[in-house]
């Protein structure tokens, strides 16, 4: 089974928000607002389930998260 894609929605170093695959050097696409950064990692991540959104605040800390297709690592139980 593949492993599960995650994009992560953070504030931008130089303003904005930027949405970025985990483990990615550079952001994926730039975005003036939250929400189009929201939309757009959105629209990456169900083009590539079993994915998964992970959106931060502000201050970096964990809002929410949006996960698409099946997840590879069931719990064992």
């Amino acid at each position: 089974m593949p492993q599960r894609k995650v994009y992560h929605v953070t504030p931008a170093p130089d303003g904005g928000w930027q949405v970025k695959a985990e483990d990615a050097q550079r952001a994926s696409s730039l975005h003036d607002t939250k929400d189009e950064a929201v939309a757009r990692a959105r629209e990456l991540a169900k083009g590539q389930e079993p994915s998964q959104v992970i959106v931060h605040k502000l201050d970096g800390t964990f809002q929410t998260e949006y996960t698409y297709g099946d997840d590879p690592n069931p719990p064992v139980g």
